[in-house]
């Protein structure tokens, strides 16, 4: 099966208004940066994006929020993004706010074929409004439900053409987990490597999750907040 496409604008066919994407990533750690630059170019809209964040206004999801191409966001953490909060604020954008930790398992027992499991976190606050409650060891957990994912965007460091992946330091994050969990899986690599150059005993993500690869190119590699000690 030939996995490598040209570039992004390649990878990203099959992607139609109204889906359900995940993106990886952490912050500006590790985004598919070159898939969300394509995916803005090509005017899609209407999409679920399930991600750690919705990075800032100028940058990562944020150039997406800007066109008014997301519906619905599905994550953790967005307190950098001003156009976030203005379209929470004004009923223009639906947000499932989810605890990180049960965020990294839905994608992770989607990946794994889990359907649902219970997790205490979140009891008692407004994420279990809704919610089935189970008492385990007499504490309260909550049943949550895998995440399912029509394309799953991913970032890594190295991979072949068979697929294989390997991710840098903490630009693993999300990547991993959500590169399992895709019914179609897209990443792309900052050095696409012949097969049989990547240690296997070092490889992240096998390439039998892996649908499409290309290297990409023009990286910025931001950083969210810079903290400079004198």
């Amino acid at each position: 099966m030939k996995k490598i496409v040209a570039n992004a604008k390649e990878a990203i066919e099959g992607i139609e208004n109204g889906m359900t994407l995940m993106l990886g990533g952490f912050g500006l750690c590790g985004i598919p940066e070159n898939c969300i630059q394509a995916l803005t170019e090509s005017g899609i809209k209407n999409l679920t994006c399930i991600s750690n964040n919705a990075g800032v206004d100028d940058f990562g999801l944020g150039l997406l929020l800007q066109k008014r191409q997301i519906k619905k966001m599905i994550s953790s953490y967005v307190g950098e993004n001003a156009e976030f909060e203005r379209q929470l604020l004004q009923g223009e954008l639906e947000v499932e706010l989810t605890p990180q930790g049960t965020l990294a398992e839905r994608c992770r027992a989607a990946g794994a074929g889990i359907p649902a499991f219970y997790v205490p976190a979140g009891y008692g606050t407004e994420v279990a409004e809704g919610k089935e409650v189970r008492n385990f060891n007499g504490k309260p957990h909550l049943l949550e439900y895998a995440l399912e994912a029509d394309f799953a965007i991913v970032k890594a460091w190295k991979g072949d053409a068979y697929g294989n992946l390997i991710y840098k330091e903490s630009a693993n994050n999300f990547n991993q987990p959500m590169a399992m969990a895709g019914k179609i899986t897209i990443a792309e690599v900052e050095e696409l490597v012949p097969i049989g150059e990547l240690d296997p005993a070092q490889i992240h993500t096998p390439g039998i999750f892996v649908n499409r690869i290309f290297q990409g190119i023009n990286y910025e590699k931001r950083i969210e907040k810079r903290t400079e000690q004198s």
